[in-house]
């Protein structure tokens, strides 16, 4: 009788775990080489939750003014920011990039973005788009801290049916695991 309610709760716990372990991870969506290392849990962003897995970098590839905003009011051209396995918050070095895109989305009342957030092939389909949908969503959040109007912003979930990189590997998985800033 008393086993009863603790092998629900084991297999429930279980599942969790098998759950939180079949996640999404990115790279870069024009193939750009980036490292990958190891890492604790993300913290200090407050956006967003989540485990680091990635330490991958992206190098800033474009011209900008101090505050990374295109000096003559184009679009940034870094238009993908990356993620940490089974994360869902913005990594410290893509600030500048989203703050970037705040900037110009400000400055250009009239332009308008689809927030297109995007996982690695592990884990259920379901699982992925519910996982893209935060990876967006946490970026629009950021957004709108920054000054964003609500309604130049729209969030999609493509899970892992769009992947940037085929293959089964961290290099291939780092490289979906992302949002891509879609104008």
């Amino acid at each position: 009788m008393f086993l009863k309610p603790y092998a629900r709760s084991l297999a429930i716990a279980a599942s969790l775990a098998v759950l939180a372990g079949c996640s999404s991870t990115g790279g870069t969506q024009d193939g750009s080489a980036a490292g990958t290392g190891t890492g604790g849990t993300m913290g200090g962003t407050g956006i967003g939750t989540g485990t680091a897995g990635s330490g991958q970098v992206s190098g800033s590839g474009y011209g900008t003014d101090g505050a990374g905003q295109m000096a003559d009011g184009r679009i940034p051209e870094v238009r993908t920011i990356y993620f940490n396995y089974d994360s869902d918050a913005i990594r410290p070095e893509f600030e500048s990039v989203v703050n970037a895109h705040a900037q110009y989305l400000s400055s250009n009342p009239n332009a308008s973005v689809v927030l297109q957030g995007h996982t690695d092939e592990r884990g259920t389909r379901e699982y992925n788009l519910a996982l893209g949908e935060r990876r967006a969503g946490s970026v629009e959040r950021y957004l709108r801290l920054q000054g964003v109007n609500p309604s130049q912003m729209e969030v999609v979930s493509y899970g892992e049916e769009r992947p940037a990189a085929r293959g089964s590997n961290e290099d291939a998985f780092a490289q979906n695991r992302r949002v891509v800033f879609a104008y």
